[in-house]
């Protein structure tokens, strides 16, 4: 069955960042990731890591002003310099954090820009932070993001991706699949998973509608997680979900899906 990892930016959010590392342990996680580590010393979250026994799977590159609204900037001809400084502090954090991998969020295309010219800065930011993240010995996602979510999302279906990869031609790129994202934007789930996963460094899951615990919704995640097994992925999966109890103490209350769901998994044929 998959091995789960808690994304602290969406779990256990009642508390302050730090403490959400023993709590995701506390809750039987083995490993945790999460969004952004920037607002904190590299080494105060290495500390917590170390002290919680937790394994860090990933994080992302600085993605601009996030609690204005934006969501990368990978894609912005302008922002350049802004990505190239961000790429260096996300080398900074990963040799402190000893991250194995790290996700860039294209953005969204930015009003008035060209879609070719923000996807040829795109496609060199990602050449670029490839290669200097490959010395370093960590791996570079990419992720498509569904536009009902993040309207006007650059990179938001796999093909899409893919075809990014083949023109970026790096063997340090590889493709964070979000079932979740998926599912709203394209669905053919399995086939999917089956047919790129060699490409696939990361999976991430929650449910649709509302972005909520697996088996909330719509998608048959004992299939998806028998299936996982079935076609050989060996790497995380990632709970990347709001809980549906939104109160204090939500996240380890909706935490039942995962006995409940991998248990149901086992009997599925597949």
């Amino acid at each position: 069955m998959p091995r789960f990892s808690a994304n602290l930016s969406m779990l256990f959010t009642e508390l302050p960042f730090l403490d959400r590392f023993d709590s995701a342990a506390r809750a039987g996680f083995e490993a945790v990731e999460f969004l952004f580590p920037y607002d904190h010393p590299a080494e105060e979250v290495a500390k917590a890591i170390k002290d919680s026994a937790v394994s860090l799977v990933l994080h992302n590159l600085p993605a601009g002003k996030w609690a204005e609204g934006e969501r990368g900037i990978a894609c912005h001809p302008d922002r350049v310099p802004e990505f190239c400084e961000g790429l260096k502090r996300a080398v900074d954090y990963a040799r402190v954090l000893g991250m194995p991998q790290v996700n860039c969020l294209a953005g969204i295309l930015p009003t008035g820009v060209d879609s070719t010219l923000a996807r040829a800065t795109l496609v060199s930011n990602l050449r670029q932070a490839a290669a200097t993240l490959g010395r370093k010995g960590v791996r570079l996602l990419m992720e498509p993001i569904n536009t009902f979510d993040i309207p006007g999302s650059f990179v938001n279906r796999t093909a899409q991706a893919l075809q990014i990869m083949d023109d970026v031609d790096s063997d340090n790129l590889y493709l964070q699949y979000d079932i979740y994202h998926a599912q709203r934007m394209e669905g053919e789930l399995s086939a999917t998973l089956q047919k790129h996963l060699a490409r696939i460094a990361h999976v991430q899951i929650a449910d649709n509608p509302g972005r909520h615990e697996p088996g909330t919704g719509e998608i048959h995640y004992p299939h998806i997680f028998k299936w996982l097994d079935a076609i050989g992925y060996t790497g995380w999966v990632g709970c990347e979900y709001k809980p549906r109890d939104a109160q204090p103490g939500g996240t380890e209350a909706g935490l039942g899906w995962m006995h409940e769901l991998t248990a149901k998994a086992q009997a599925v044929a597949v």
